[in-house]
């Protein structure tokens, strides 16, 4: 498994550092969170995410291999959260209606590729289904939740809110994974939106939202979760994946690899 970078301007010669050190070859490490969302404070810390290849001794034999491996450090003052999964426990997640794990294969700030890691991407693009919508619903749900209950009301919930019922309209609609809310803030132009990603990026993860614009925001809310539900419903997309065995069969080569 050869492995190879991408330079974008999110790229840290620190975050480099911290992946180059980890136990076990890399399949990829992506970064998501703010960054990846589009709205990150000066204070945001680094989210990597990304799947490593336990030793093929390790898989078959008595012991106990590290099939998650999370990492939180500060790194020259840069704060970095790190969070790697074995290949089999990361594959097995791509054939559930999980959508975490489809931005991290997608996601556009790349760390660390290898030729793998393309072909995981043209692979998961076909197990895509309806039913990821429930992921987004579950999750904008429980944000909103949360967003209900705090005074003051942070502007990075409730973002967080907007981007997972966007990202899974999108999904449905298109197939596509956009995890970025200001691109898809050009789709659906909720002009407060911006002004909002405007402010927490200029600010900070404590970023109050001003009380005079919550109502504007729990329409727009119930809304866009009608939306969803109504996209999930009229989608093309299929029931269940439709490349469980080009995923089975990149498992093994890899594993035989090793």
């Amino acid at each position: 498994m050869t492995n190879d970078h991408t330079t974008n301007s999110l790229l840290d010669p620190r975050l480099q550092k911290i992946v180059a050190q980890q136990p076990h070859p890399l399949l990829f490490v992506t970064i998501s969170g703010a960054h990846l969302y589009g709205f990150p404070s000066p204070d945001s810390d680094y989210d990597l995410r990304g799947v490593h290849c336990l030793p093929l001794e390790t898989v078959v034999s008595l012991a106990d291999g590290a099939t998650t491996i999370e990492e939180s450090t500060v790194e020259d003052g840069l704060e970095i959260d790190l969070v790697t999964h074995d290949v089999k426990k990361f594959f097995a997640m791509v054939l559930k209606r999980n959508g975490y794990v489809l931005e991290q294969i997608f996601s556009p700030f790349i760390v660390q590729t290898s030729p793998e890691h393309a072909e995981l991407k043209a692979i998961a693009q076909r197990c895509i289904t309806r039913h990821h919508a429930h992921h987004y619903l579950g999750f904008a749900n429980t944000q909103w939740r949360l967003f209900q209950k705090e005074e003051p009301k942070r502007i990075k919930p409730l973002l967080y809110v907007f981007r997972v019922l966007m990202t899974g309209i999108y999904l449905m609609q298109t197939g596509k994974v956009e995890a970025n809310l200001v691109t898809l803030n050009q789709i659906f132009q909720i002009s407060p939106i911006d002004s909002l990603v405007n402010c927490k990026v200029r600010g900070s993860e404590q970023a109050a939202l001003a009380e005079a614009d919550l109502p504007f925001f729990v329409q727009e809310f119930t809304r866009l979760i009608g939306q969803l539900e109504a996209e999930r419903e009229r989608t093309t997309l299929p029931d269940t994946p439709v490349a469980k065995a080009d995923l089975n069969d990149l498992l093994v080569r890899i594993r035989l690899s090793r």
